[in-house]
């Protein structure tokens, strides 16, 4: 449940706008929590089922204490399924057995995607497009794993073996696996990793080993295919990208695709930038899906610290910004792990100073509305001192995600509510109805010349707003935000009557 009594204050105009309540602040703020080597949920496999929703439940609290409004919930690390899925096997990192079902049996996603919606979270289902092992995985593959069912698909490179891109069927299999998601559960996005063609391997010599698809793209050439390898190969990238976007939406229209590419393009874009050559090793040409609007928002991995000339965040963010043709959310990824490790390149305010940047690009206007931390081990409890840092100095308080209008503009249903006194506490509780296609409900309360505002879950009903006798309400407003982040008309509520004074027009009963 949402913690009610988290509110801020805020300062009232004067005069005739005094009832007229500021804007709530809007700022995507999530985390991944990766499963991949149980880095994040489950803490190792094979826990029970309960110790699994413990430990999620103590992730979604964490976020939410520090003010953050999403988490990305890796339920596919490779070529498996942290939820219950008819084309892929259970995880190992779940259960420690690939093919095995939790027990006592619960659909993980189904229980992350309720709770994280009871804090007032989004829920994004995060996606590895082609990894099919990792050398962290325990046993062997599941006969259901697609290394067994279409071994002639997968490719072992270096520790690890790789869906080919290449090969159609790998396209068509993965693309619906993703669409199995958006169909089924209540999500509120899907994300893509960087992980394309794989990173390079190098061999004892340390040369690079070319990844081995020379079969898949000997039979395109076979077909009458006309393109090089790399052009091949990006464009095998491009049409999962496009296909899982237009796909999604032909689905569930309000579900966020995101994508979160290395954070250089290529070298020399902009100028000053050196370093890997995604474009060409990953096949991933990502600022080609930004241009198309293959994505709602859009995530680029910008790990590195300010003061690193090749690879200063804020040039590469501003480049990114610049490239945003379709004005589509830039939500930077940010390398918390490494912030506040120490040293010169990574001193404990460098990720603060990072929101900040990515706060000054709105006054060039299109810019960056949010971030996103990887991961979200680094901002528990313990962790380092940077995630309560973060709190205090930035996120003092809840913030709306902001809104996608391309992907509906029209305003939810106004809410409704009513204030009653408890008589025997004098406290003032808020009941709300909160309307059709409402996802959240916002509540400002006017004292003593000061504004004190909620941000909860459409399906928190009640909330107390103070004190009859110490804390007496002058307005009430009630707006409610539907899924694309589009507000309703804000409605004003009649606050209950000050201690003392008569009843009016039947407001408390």
């Amino acid at each position: 449940m949402v913690d009610a009594q988290v509110s801020s204050a805020v300062s009232a105009p004067t005069g005739d706008a005094q009832r007229t309540p500021p804007a709530i602040p809007r700022e995507f703020r999530g985390a991944w929590v990766a499963s991949v080597a149980n880095i994040d949920w489950p803490s190792k496999p094979g826990l029970s089922s309960w110790q699994q929703q413990a430990e999620l439940i103590a992730l979604l609290d964490r976020a939410r204490a520090l003010r953050l409004n999403a988490v990305l919930l890796q339920v596919r690390p490779a070529g498996d399924a942290l939820y219950a899925s008819s084309l892929e096997p259970w995880s190992s990192y779940l259960t420690g057995v690939e093919g095995r079902a939790p027990e006592p049996y619960y659909d993980p996603l189904t229980f992350a995607v309720k709770e994280a919606h009871a804090r007032g979270l989004e829920l994004h289902a995060w996606f590895n497009p082609y990894r099919a092992r990792h050398p962290t995985m325990q046993g062997p593959n599941a006969r259901t794993h697609m290394a067994n069912t279409h071994p002639q698909w997968v490719k072992s490179y270096g520790k690890y073996l790789w869906m080919d891109p290449g090969e159609p069927g790998v396209l068509a299999h993965s693309v619906k696996v993703v669409l199995d998601v958006v169909k089924r559960y209540d999500i509120d996005g899907i994300h893509v990793d960087d992980y394309f063609y794989p990173y390079p391997e190098a061999d004892s010599n340390k040369v690079e080993v070319p990844f081995p698809d020379s079969g898949s793209f000997a039979r395109y050439r076979g077909r009458g295919g006309k393109l090089e390898l790399s052009d091949w190969r990006r464009n095998n990238v491009d049409r999962y990208v496009e296909q899982l976007y237009k796909g999604s939406k032909a689905l569930k229209p309000w579900v966020k695709v995101g994508i979160s590419p290395f954070g250089i393009w290529r070298p020399g874009y902009p100028a000053s930038v050196q370093g890997f050559d995604s474009y060409e090793k990953l096949a991933g040409d990502s600022r080609k899906w930004l241009h198309e609007g293959w994505v709602d928002y859009f995530t680029p991995q910008l790990y590195w610290p300010i003061a690193r000339p090749a690879q200063s965040y804020p040039v590469l963010l501003d480049w990114w910004i610049g490239e945003n043709r379709k004005g589509r959310h830039i939500w930077p990824g940010h390398n918390s792990s490494r912030a506040g490790t120490g040293g010169a390149e990574w001193p404990l305010d460098e990720l603060n100073n990072q929101v900040r940047l990515t706060r000054a690009t709105t006054t060039k206007g299109q810019g960056a509305t949010g971030d996103i931390f990887f991961s979200m081990k680094s901002l528990m409890p313990g962790a380092s001192a940077l995630a309560d840092k973060l709190t205090a100095e930035l996120y003092t308080d809840h913030a709306l995600i902001p809104a996608s209008p391309w992907l509906g503009s029209r305003r939810p249903a106004a809410p409704r509510g009513r204030v009653v006194r408890n008589a025997s506490s004098n406290e003032l509780l808020l009941r709300i109805v909160p309307g059709a296609r409402a996802r959240w409900i916002t509540v400002q309360v006017l004292r003593n010349g000061s504004w004190q505002q909620w941000l909860l879950p459409a399906s928190y009903t009640e909330l107390v707003i103070g004190n009859a006798q110490t804390a007496p309400a002058d307005a009430v407003v009630l707006t409610a935000i539907d899924r694309n982040g589009v507000a309703s008309i804000a409605t004003p509520v009649s606050p209950a009557p000050r201690v003392g004074a008569s009843r009016t027009n039947g407001s408390v009963r």
